[in-house]
């Protein structure tokens, strides 16, 4: 993918860095799959993301993955890191399709970004929604089937018909057990929503699979 001067400027622009001398920032990709962010490792970058899907992850105290928002598409990566003072990941973060950010060496900017108030302002904002996001999936969990869950977790990381997760990531994610989570995908199946094609899934019916799906997943 091209990305335009006019494009970073506009990245820029829109998390209120267009005073700032950001000589020393990076345009970085990362193929489907290739690591951004490891949890606990110390972070070179704060990131803008400029296009493509990331999964973010998180390990439990059993060691034992937490999947957390599970996507990101658009943001900042690294607020949490740069509003507590960490230097360190706080969840592992890893491309979905190719993934295109901008990076600010962390160490240098970081005292400046923290001195933009506009800035600073646009790190609450999305502190606040990833915690409304985060209350959402917790009433999700817990009061809606795990069919409603599994038919709105395809609908989010499907990729152009096609849902590439493994059912035990899936099964994280949407909160339920691997046997339900395969009980449920096969009857999914069954019914003509999606269909296996070797180790990945195809919607068939995406009308079907939305009427499945309560509104309060498509907000």
């Amino acid at each position: 993918m091209n990305i335009t001067e006019q494009r970073i400027r506009n990245i820029f622009l829109q998390f209120h860095l267009s005073d700032m001398d950001l000589g020393d920032s990076a345009l970085l990709r990362f193929a489907p799959g290739e690591l951004i962010l490891q949890e606990g490792m110390e972070m070179e970058y704060f990131l803008l993301v400029v296009s493509g899907k990331a999964k973010v992850c998180s390990a439990s105290a059993n060691g034992k993955d937490l999947l957390l928002c599970y996507y990101i598409s658009e943001g900042i990566i690294g607020d949490v890191e740069l509003m507590t003072g960490s230097h360190i990941a706080n969840a592992t973060i890893s491309a979905v399709t190719e993934f295109i950010c901008i990076g600010l060496p962390y160490k240098k900017y970081e005292e400046k970004l923290k001195q933009n108030l506009p800035f600073v302002n646009d790190i609450g904002r999305e502190l606040a929604s990833k915690l409304i996001r985060s209350s959402k999936k917790s009433v999700i969990t817990a009061l809606h089937t795990c069919e409603e869950r599994l038919c709105a977790f395809i609908l989010f990381a499907e990729q152009e018909g096609i849902f590439l997760e493994t059912l035990t990531d899936t099964s994280k994610s949407i909160g339920a057990s691997y046997r339900q989570t395969f009980r449920v995908m096969n009857m999914l199946c069954r019914d003509g929503v999606i269909r296996k094609e070797n180790r990945v899934y195809r919607i068939v019916d995406r009308r079907e699979l939305l009427s499945r799906t309560p509104d309060f997943y498509l907000e």
